[in-house]
């Protein structure tokens, strides 16, 4: 029996001197509070300049940039290298990015206002906390010179030890938007954009756009929207103002929403790029219909436990049953779903509409329903063109109805590759793994090459539980961005 673990995880370097800065530039001279910093490492190659080694034979431009994409402690640490990098990073684009619960409020505007004096580059990234926005040291902060250029804006979050925001959200001061046309990244938040200032507003370059817990007008809205003509990513999550939203763009990508107050339709009429439809997590009533999107790959999450509807011409899915049946979406390729009971029965139903999926992932926290599947889907095995190549189940307890579903797909899915078992730590064990396999009928899978992997360690990116609009942009926005822990892995292949 063949066991595949993954490497030793990786340690976390402390670092000190910024400690509340996950990126951005550090103020001119030494830091304080060094009881913990690492010692410099010596010269590249033996000389100051590290004139002997590839990296530093680059252009300063291309160095800069690099620098420019590192975290503010990393980027600030590279000064130590050689007299050379510290000039470099002091006129590398600037990458800010503020995490205010490591600092009192004052302490944490007094360092952002230092960073941003000393900082000779041009801006890439502006990231602080909403609170921040209002009075004259934010619209300072907003038309500083070390900004120019600014291609990344964040300004979003109140976090537990700040102050609570407002009843009333507030509008954005007007130097927010001085990088209309330079911004590629923009997440706004907790704030109020108001009609007269969104009309005037257009984003030439504007890439990925986030609203979090924002107050618009529908017709604002969607306003915005046509002003970003290259908009590739765009999510809505918990804000209002608006009861519909209509797409008609040829540059989305990705669409991320999550409906909430009177948010009650999102309605695709014409995306020809569209490729990324999500839900993120459920707050009311949401019917999405899907007129035109040829391009539509990856779909989720369908949710048993919702009032969420999902309507492709005059086909209709609700609360993971396919009320109405008479077109299939032979483009989607990917599949996440969450069901408080696991049901065959549902995925069946489900696979019928997207016949052509070659990704399956499922959540369920409950026992699961009766899931025999031998002779009441007998007929519709023999029709059902199984293209599944990988399925992930979470919260896998290996009781009978988890094993049923589980063998549905073993023994009959003729080009799966891999099936994952997310499982409880309890279950991580030689003697569960064993009883599993004999259960799970091994032998007699239906593809001789599928692989089945066990593991304590989420390989199941929950983007619903803290979205960001950069996880729009992934090819499987379900699949694990972090290698699995160490020990976490066993694997079932070939004859083992």
């Amino acid at each position: 029996m063949e066991i595949e673990a993954s490497g030793p995880c990786s340690r976390k370097r402390k670092f000190a001197g910024l400690g509340s800065l996950e990126a951005g530039a550090a103020p001119e001279g030494p830091t304080t509070g060094d009881q913990d910093q690492e010692p410099p490492p010596p010269p590249l190659n033996g000389a100051e300049g590290g004139g002997g080694d590839r990296i530093s034979e680059l252009p300063d431009a291309v160095l800069e940039e690099i620098v420019s994409l590192l975290p503010t402690k990393e980027g600030a640490r590279t000064q130590v290298l050689a007299s050379r990098w510290r000039r470099l990073w002091r006129s590398a684009p600037l990458n800010l990015h503020c995490t205010p619960f490591l600092f009192h409020k004052d302490a944490l505007d007094a360092i952002i206002s230092r960073i941003l004096a000393v900082h000779q580059g041009p801006g890439r990234r502006f990231c602080a906390p909403v609170y921040h926005l209002h009075g004259d040291r934010a619209d300072a902060w907003l038309r500083s010179p070390a900004l120019d250029n600014l291609q990344e804006l964040e300004l979003c979050s109140y976090t537990y030890n700040l102050p609570s925001p407002p009843a009333t959200p507030q509008p954005l001061p007007a130097a927010a938007f001085r990088f209309s046309d330079t911004l590629r990244v923009a997440t706004i938040g907790q704030c109020h954009l108001a009609d007269s200032t969104v009309q005037a507003l257009h984003f030439p370059k504007l890439q990925k756009l986030a609203l979090k817990m924002v107050s618009i007008s529908e017709s604002s809205l969607h306003a915005l929207i046509a002003a970003c003509p290259t908009m590739e990513c765009l999510m809505i999550h918990n804000s209002t103002g608006f009861t519909c939203v209509r797409i008609n763009s040829s540059s989305l990508r990705s669409i991320g929403v999550r409906g909430y107050n009177k948010f009650r339709e999102l309605v695709i009429e014409n995306a020809p790029s569209l490729k990324c439809l999500l839900q993120l997590g459920f707050c009311g009533f949401l019917n999405i219909s899907v007129i035109s999107a040829p391009k539509l790959e990856t779909l989720g999450y369908l949710s048993s436990g919702s009032s969420f509807r999902l309507v492709f011409d005059s086909t209709v899915i609700q609360e993971l049953r396919v009320h109405s049946f008479t077109t299939t979406v032979r483009t989607v390729k990917i599949l996440a779903v969450e069901m408080d009971a696991l049901s065959l029965d549902a995925v069946i139903d489900l696979m019928r509409c997207f016949p052509c999926l070659e990704k399956l992932y499922i959540q369920s926290n409950g026992p699961g329903k009766p899931n025999l599947w031998r002779r009441k889907h007998r007929n519709l095995i023999r029709s059902l063109d199984i293209r599944l190549k990988t399925v992930v189940c979470r919260h896998y307890r290996g009781i009978k109805s988890h094993v049923d579903f589980a063998t549905f797909f073993l023994l009959n899915a003729r080009v799966l590759e891999l099936m994952t078992f997310e499982v409880h730590d309890k279950d991580y064990n030689e003697a569960f793994f064993a009883q599993q396999r004999k259960m799970l009928q091994v032998d007699s899978r239906a593809s001789r090459g599928a692989r089945l992997r066990f593991t304590s360690d989420w390989s199941y990116h929950r983007i619903s539980s803290d979205p960001s609009v950069h996880d729009l942009d992934h090819a499987d926005p379900f699949e694990r961005r972090q290698p699995p822990k160490a020990d976490t892995n066993f694997m079932l292949c070939g004859n083992c």
